[in-house]
């Protein structure tokens, strides 16, 4: 029995290749990863070996040969060329900056705002016990997640604040 299942082929076959072309595509379409679109690929490819009378061993062979190769060879081309949509926020190059505080920053009542770029910000000051008055001048000093790091600056004339 174990051997008439490792032999099957046919219409039976055909629907459940076909089923998982349809899952896999529709995984594709939900999480838009450029990852199991190949593997969709490859349950064509065993679809038609199934057509041509391949017995199953062959399909599966062909199945995973078929999504690896895809997968490893032509998935970071996609990448790069596809999903080209994708902006970079380069927020490395707020540090440095020279900006002005537009909401008082404190950290222990967790308040602080700048507009930098023309992009609005929380601010946290570097030094906990610090607080920085609105309209004060702060140098950003780091970024971390969706807050600029700042510490006060004392005017030298030397940059402008954005």
């Amino acid at each position: 029995m174990g051997e008439d299942i490792l032999m099957m082929s046919g219409p039976g076959l055909n629907l459940i290749w076909l089923g998982l072309f349809i899952v896999l595509i529709l995984i594709e379409l939900f999480t838009v990863g450029l990852t199991t679109i190949w593997f969709a690929a490859g349950t064509l490819a065993a679809l038609i070996a199934n057509a041509l009378g391949a017995g199953l061993i062959v399909q599966i062979i062909l199945f995973f040969a078929v999504s690896c190769v895809l997968l490893i060879f032509t998935r970071p081309w996609a990448m790069k060329h596809l999903n080209r949509k994708c902006i970079r926020t380069n927020y490395e190059s707020e540090i440095g900056k020279v900006i002005r505080i537009t909401e008082e920053v404190d950290n222990l009542a967790q308040t602080g705002a700048s507009v930098v770029g023309g992009q609005e910000w929380s601010v946290r000051s570097k030094n906990d016990s610090q607080t920085l008055e609105a309209g004060a001048l702060a140098k950003v000093v780091a970024v971390s997640g969706v807050k600029l790091i700042v510490e006060k600056y004392e005017e030298k004339h030397e940059e402008e604040p954005s």
